[in-house]
C-alpha cells in the first residue's frame, strides 16, 4: 500500500471509483494539481476521469520512468458530462441482459455497464463459472447497438458482492461495498485461530467466499495467543492450580478449572508452572559443560 505525504510529489494516486483501486500516474511541473481534484488521464481504456486520492513518494514506485501523465484538470464540463454517461448505465445493462438471453447466454450473470466519461469506452461487467463461455458474440453484437468501444470484463463473486452491496450476515452494510478497496487473502486458518465456528454459516460471506472481516482481528488475536497458555494447560493463579479450559484472547485472560469450579484469570496474574518446574530442574542440575555437574566456571 502507498504511504501517503503531506509534501507536494511528482506522483499522485488517482482513483477511477469510489472505492476503486489507486493507480499511480506522474505530474508535469507546471501543472497545479492537488488531492482532491478531478483529473483527465488516458488508460488502456482510453481516456478516464477520476480523481487524485494523495501524493505517492516517488520511492516507493517501481518503473516510475513507464508511469503515464496527467493530461489535464477536469473542467466543469467534463464532471456534468460523466454525470451524464453515469444515468444511461442501467440502460445499458438492461439491453445488455435482454441480447444475453437472446443469444442463450444463461450461465453468466450480468451486474454493471460502465461508460467512461466521454461515452467512447462502454464496459460491461459479468460473472459466471463457466471457463469455458464464449462471450465473444455478444460483444459484437452490442457493438452494432451502442455507439462505443464495448469491453466485457469477467469479475469474481466478491466484485459482485462489491457491486450489488447490500448488508451482511452481522446485519450491516457489507464491507466491501462500504471501505474495502483491495480484497485480502482469507484463509480457514484465520477462522480457527479466533475460535469462530467452521460451520459454513458463520464463516461464509453472502458472497459465498470466506467472510473479508476474518481478516481484520487475525493479526491481534496472534499476537495476544503468544502471552496466554493453551487449552488443557495447568497454571497457577491466585485461586490456586488449575487447568485451562478456554482462552479469551480480547479479554487477555483464560478461563480455568480449579477442582471443578471455574475462575476467569487475567493474563498478570498467570504462573506458568511449567516454565518454572524447567528453570528450576535446569537450576538443581548444575553445569552441564563440567562432569557429574561440578562447576567452577562461574557461570550463572
Amino acid at each position: 500500500m502507498a504511504t501517503t505525504i503531506t509534501e507536494r510529489s511528482s506522483v499522485v494516486g488517482v482513483r477511477f471509483q469510489k472505492l476503486g483501486k489507486l493507480y499511480h500516474f506522474k505530474l508535469n511541473r507546471d501543472q497545479d494539481i492537488n488531492p482532491g481534484d478531478h483529473v483527465v488521464v488516458e488508460t488502456q481504456r482510453g481516456r478516464q476521469l477520476g480523481q487524485v486520492m494523495a501524493y505517492i513518494d516517488p520511492k516507493q514506485v517501481n518503473n516510475q520512468h513507464s508511469l503515464r501523465g496527467i493530461e489535464r484538470k477536469a473542467n466543469p464540463r467534463d464532471l456534468v458530462m460523466q454525470q451524464v454517461w453515469e444515468t444511461k448505465e442501467l440502460d445499458a445493462l438492461i439491453t445488455c441482459r435482454e441480447k444475453a438471453s437472446q443469444s442463450g447466454i444463461k450461465d453468466a450473470k450480468f451486474v454493471k455497464a460502465e461508460y467512461s466519461f466521454d461515452g467512447r469506452w462502454l464496459t460491461f461487467h459479468y460473472a459466471t463459472e463457466n471457463k469455458k463461455l464464449n462471450i465473444k458474440r455478444l460483444q459484437n453484437t452490442l457493438k452494432q447497438h451502442f455507439d462505443a468501444r464495448i469491453e466485457m470484463r469477467s469479475i469474481g463473486p466478491r466484485d459482485v458482492a462489491k457491486i450489488l452491496g447490500g448488508y451482511g450476515a452481522c446485519g450491516a452494510p457489507r464491507c466491501c461495498s462500504t471501505f474495502l478497496t483491495e480484497f485480502s487473502p482469507v484463509s480457514i486458518r484465520m477462522a480457527k485461530a479466533q475460535g469462530i465456528s467452521l460451520s459454513p454459516q458463520e464463516i461464509t460471506g453472502m458472497c459465498g467466499r470466506l467472510r473479508c472481516c476474518l481478516v481484520f482481528e487475525y493479526e491481534q488475536y496472534v499476537e495476544a495467543k503468544k502471552t496466554l497458555p493453551k487449552r488443557g494447560k495447568r497454571i497457577g493463579t491466585p485461586y490456586g492450580v488449575g487447568k485451562v479450559r478456554d482462552v479469551r484472547v480480547l479479554r487477555e485472560s483464560v478461563v480455568v478449572d480449579i477442582d471443578g469450579e471455574w475462575h476467569e484469570v487475567f493474563q498478570h496474574e498467570i504462573e506458568p508452572l511449567d516454565e518454572l518446574h524447567a528453570l528450576q530442574k535446569k537450576a538443581e542440575a548444575g553445569c552441564s559443560k563440567h562432569e557429574n555437574g561440578g562447576c567452577d566456571c562461574g557461570a550463572k
